[in-house]
């Protein structure tokens, strides 16, 4: 592809100005999207590769970004793992949670196959698609999908049964997350053979777990899939929302950019993580909320920290929420392409 200034920062080439995209981009605010949501259920819009690519390219064109992500879902790696799964008005369900049953990690039915369909999207946007955007491929990190897999509905997001089973099964668990590791992997590599140029791991509930606990049982496997992945060439971002001081842990052989969420301000995040490791985020996505006024008051605050950082991705701490001003997030974006960053 040509030149991007989100694939030249990802690879450590200063810029005029940070690269900007948004997690959940491609829905939640788009009115382009809420229209053809009224036409397709979730499932159906991910598994029809005309409709999975433009969603995954409206927010070029709707909000003028500079990378699309692929239009999925997390959860596709315990679906292609015999899991079944729906997609409900309070979140994502599985029909048979694996607390449920003895011994789970002996009743998974890996079959690649089933991620055929993410590949046939992939390629549909590789050819609809400016040469200038780059399309960033993703999957859910090992503790927060089987979160989802233990508990069964994702409306908790505190997964009592799930942090109950995995402090009481310790063996089982790690046995859980090398067949989620496995697969992952096998995802990553599938899609960056489908043409994305950069990858990012979603683990959104890092934090519900003690810090120790956490870097004994996943961090491991975040190392595997970032090897995978970074083996072909593929800048890695990875995203652990919530683990607050571990990112004192968190260096290159983990990841070229970690995403940062909002609790952690930028610049403790730049003394706590290793100086090879670019960032990126950190804007509460509530503040889209509020004047616009007030954000570029907010926006602001970040020109010294882009001025003395070339190794930064501009994006949220989290993803869009559902009814954020779609004019608001424009506003941003055009902010970003404006302002003098002083490099």
């Amino acid at each position: 592809m040509q030149s991007n200034i989100f694939i030249d920062t990802l690879k450590g080439r200063k810029t005029e100005r940070p690269p900007v995209w948004f997690m959940r981009q491609a829905g939640r605010i788009l009115p382009s999207y809420l229209a053809i949501k009224e036409r397709y259920t979730f499932w159906q819009m991910m598994k029809k590769p005309d409709i999975a690519a433009e969603v995954t390219l409206l927010p070029i064109d709707d909000l003028g970004v500079d990378a699309a992500i692929l239009f999925s879902d997390i959860l596709i790696v315990p679906y292609a793992m015999g899991m079944g799964l729906d997609f409900t008005d309070n979140g994502p369900v599985f029909e048979n949670p694996l607390t449920q049953v003895s011994e789970p990690s002996t009743k998974l039915r890996p079959d690649a196959s089933k991620f055929d369909y993410v590949y046939d999207v992939i390629d549909r946007i590789i050819e609809t698609k400016s040469q200038q955007t780059p399309l960033i491929g993703f999957c859910g990190a090992p503790l927060t999908v089987l979160c989802y897999m233990l508990q069964g509905l994702g409306k908790n997001t505190d997964f009592p049964e799930a942090m109950k089973f995995i402090y009481s099964n310790k063996d089982e668990t790690k046995k859980l997350v090398d067949a989620i590791t496995d697969l992952s992997i096998e995802y990553a590599l599938g899609q960056i053979e489908h043409g994305v140029e950069a990858f990012q791991l979603f683990e959104t509930h890092a934090g519900i777990l003690p810090w120790d606990i956490y870097k004994e049982l996943f961090l491991p496997s975040v190392k595997r899939v970032a090897d995978a992945v970074r083996s072909k060439g593929i800048p890695f971002i990875y995203f652990p929302k919530g683990i607050g001081i571990g990112l004192v842990d968190i260096n290159h052989d983990y990841c070229d950019f970690v995403s940062i969420d909002w609790q952690t301000p930028l610049r403790t995040a730049r003394v706590l993580v290793d100086d090879e490791v670019g960032l990126q985020g950190n804007i509460d996505p509530r503040l889209l909320y509020a004047s616009q006024d007030e954000i570029k008051s907010v926006l602001n605050s970040y020109v010294d920290f882009g001025k003395d950082n070339a190794k930064w991705i501009f994006n949220l701490g989290h993803g869009f929420m559902p009814g954020l001003p779609v004019e608001n997030a424009k506003f941003i974006v055009d902010w970003i392409k404006s302002t003098d960053w002083k490099r």
